[in-house]
């Protein structure tokens, strides 16, 4: 069983997530955070704020971090890993900085981190990265001795996140009536990203420049395939798949990610598809974009069309993740210590690379990021 040798150098794990307002007051002030540089004004936030409105103000990804808190210290725990577990966000508290600060007061100094962000691109992996390296430049201003931040790997094909979602598609094609359920459609979802940005997204070697996607819409193909395939072979049922993409936020003559949801909700009725399974690969938990543009939004959709539809559930606080978890902490543990490791990855992609290399999912205007090559903080 782990102990505490087994994950040195490593003395504590980060949480490191997006945050959510908690409140109908918190909307707007976590917007402006979300948003910060972009000149976005404030009556333009009070609009885009409508979807919170809806819940009470309340995104769900807070509580959501809570109870992964809860199934991480449980996991350790029981697997004799006595290793403390922080949660820090990126927009809104508790505070990627504030949690730094106090993990360095702790006498934390060398801190894994997982991002709740399977896949590769530049806000589900090097934004983070920027985020940790602004927040330990204000600790060194700060005059603190700064611990050493490493970020697990992409854990997108981890049979510990894989496999939950196989079980949460098999469960909504059981939910659906029985007489459209052998010929239901599987629909993967995940965040569309422009063009240009998705391009771009892992290695440099992996970029492609011709909106096929780079690594962001490989690895989704990949886990979508997966699924597929492992339902197929469960059921004796080939359903047919296809990965689309959701919650659009950009200016309209940027072109992003297609197609839409609700578009292909459309195409799909058209062709005379019986039902529907909605698969958000993309997401680790129920928070906004799943609980309105899914369950709300493209649920309202495929009822004005006469077309059943389930969704299946995302990973959340599955004890199977919880373990994957302990799973990338270890590996990364005993690489660091100069031993090789059994590294868990389903499908032909293999696992990603513990350090991002030098150019992986550029941004616009270059920004320093810690934890990958080009760290200024090794």
């Amino acid at each position: 069983m782990p102990d505490q040798l087994a994950a040195a150098p490593y003395d504590a794990l980060l949480l490191l997530s997006f945050g959510g307002p908690e409140g109908p007051d918190d909307v707007v002030p976590f917007l402006e955070n979300v948003t910060r540089g972009r000149g976005i004004p404030r009556e333009r936030l009070k609009e885009v704020g409508q979807h919170y409105y809806l819940f009470g103000g309340v995104s769900p990804i807070n509580d959501q971090n809570r109870r992964l808190l809860d199934a991480l210290r449980k996991d350790f725990a029981e697997h004799g890993l006595d290793l403390p577990v922080y949660w820090g966000n990126r927009n809104w508290a508790p505070h990627l900085t504030d949690t730094l600060r106090e993990m360095a007061a702790d006498g934390r100094r060398r801190i894994a981190v997982l991002a709740t962000s399977a896949y590769a691109s530049y806000s589900g992996c090097r934004q983070y990265r920027e985020n940790v390296a602004d927040a330990l430049a204000t600790l060194e201003a700060e005059g603190l001795e700064l611990p050493r931040v490493d970020k697990l790997r992409h854990y997108f094909n981890h049979p510990g996140f894989v496999r939950p979602m196989i079980d949460g598609v098999l469960a909504s094609l059981a939910a659906l009536p029985e007489d459209v359920r052998a010929g239901a459609h599987l629909v993967f979802t995940t965040h569309s990203i422009p063009e240009a940005a998705a391009d771009a997204s892992g290695p440099a070697e992996e970029h492609t420049g011709n909106g096929e996607g780079g690594a962001y819409v490989a690895q989704h193909l990949e886990v979508a395939r997966l699924i597929a395939e492992e339902v197929r072979a469960e059921t004796g049922i080939e359903h047919p798949w296809q990965l689309v993409y959701q919650s659009r936020s950009g200016a309209p003559h940027i072109p992003w990610l297609e197609p839409d949801i609700c578009d292909h909700l459309e195409s799909l009725h058209g062709a005379g598809a019986p039902a529907v399974v909605m698969v958000p690969i993309g997401f680790v938990s129920d928070h906004m974009e799943v609980l309105y543009d899914l369950d709300t939004e493209a649920t309202a959709k495929a009822a004005e069309l006469g077309l059943p539809v389930a969704r299946s559930a995302t990973v959340g606080a599955d004890p199977r993740f919880a373990g994957a978890v302990r799973d990338l902490l270890l590996e990364r543990a005993a690489s660091e210590r100069g031993r090789t490791p059994e590294r868990c990855a389903l499908g032909a992609l293999g696992p990603s690379h513990d350090l991002c290399p030098v150019g992986c999912c550029p941004a616009r205007a270059p920004r320093p990021a810690a934890a990958g090559a080009d760290s200024p903080y090794a």
